[in-house]
């Protein structure tokens, strides 16, 4: 195998992780209308490898945290997954499933200041985030959740 085929399956690989989030937001958009916008969606996962660097950078979140954006980052970019990246659907769920499990887990460990604290994006993709983590909805007038708008 060439590093050009590698090459082109870990950008086919990132691109069909990218339409599982966006397709993830596009549900979640449907029960929730008017909260994640279509720049949110397209903005969604990158704004999330910002926020795992960030974490995986940051010395004051402590180790587990860290050890586990690092755990994700090479489960992501190892070719060999739970499930099949060939088989339809499915085989980018387990992505999406152990992203939400990894969040869950840095949020356990390490509280949801991380999350907040590091999150490049939007107050909506913030709010996805924290769904997806497993945070309760922030009552409006607490620090980081979103502003009524009239």
């Amino acid at each position: 195998m060439s590093w050009t085929e590698i090459l082109g399956g870990i950008i086919g690989g990132l691109v069909l992780v990218y339409a599982s989030f966006l397709l993830m937001l596009f549900l979640y958009a449907r029960r929730h209308p008017g909260v994640v916008g279509l720049r949110d969606a397209l903005r969604f996962v990158p704004d999330l490898m910002v926020l795992l660097k960030r974490i995986l950078t940051d010395r004051t979140a402590g180790r587990a945290p860290r050890f586990l954006v690092a755990g994700l980052l090479l489960y992501l970019l190892c070719p060999i997954d739970l499930v099949p990246d060939f088989i339809p659907v499915v085989g980018y769920a387990d992505d999406v499933l152990v992203v939400a499990w990894v969040l869950r887990l840095v949020v356990r460990s390490a509280g949801p200041a991380p999350l907040r604290t590091h999150w490049p994006g939007t107050e909506a993709g913030l709010r996805a985030i924290e769904s997806l983590a497993g945070i309760p909805d922030r009552p409006p007038g607490t620090p980081g959740a979103a502003e009524e708008s009239p």
